[in-house]
């Protein structure tokens, strides 16, 4: 009985090791996706969304470093969902089936804001 529970304690931590590992795996392929975007953040109660410049697909936010939310935030604006010019760096993954962001194919998962401003350059995000 004493060999069994050696045993079973055995498979339970190599089970615990192997998924722990595996999360670690899939957290480094995806930030070493990181890419730097251009597009439109829009924010409020129930949307955080981006919108690319280039090609017009639209994707949920998941802002890591929660500083994107802060400074449109301090641009003071009188609505909610009010579109602002973004610079990010960040990295896709697919989004949560089970949460308001299953309506996106793509998350936005933001590493570092570089840029934010009310601005909209001419251009593709003009439109």
């Amino acid at each position: 009985m004493k060999l069994f529970k050696q045993a079973f304690v055995g498979v339970m931590l190599l089970g615990v090791a192997v998924t722990a590992c595996n999360r670690k795996d899939k957290a480094e392929r995806e930030e070493s996706n990181v890419k730097v975007v251009k597009g439109l953040y829009s924010f409020g109660p129930e949307m955080k969304s981006f919108t690319m410049c280039d090609d017009g697909r639209e994707y949920w936010v998941a802002d890591s470093v929660k500083n994107l939310e802060l400074s449109y935030s301090n641009l003071n604006f009188e609505k909610p969902y009010e579109p602002v010019y973004v610079e990010l760096e960040g990295y896709f993954s697919k989004s949560d089936t089970t949460a308001v962001s299953a309506d996106f194919d793509s998350t936005l998962v933001v590493t570092k804001v570089l840029k934010i401003s009310k601005e909209i350059p001419d251009g593709p995000c003009a439109q």
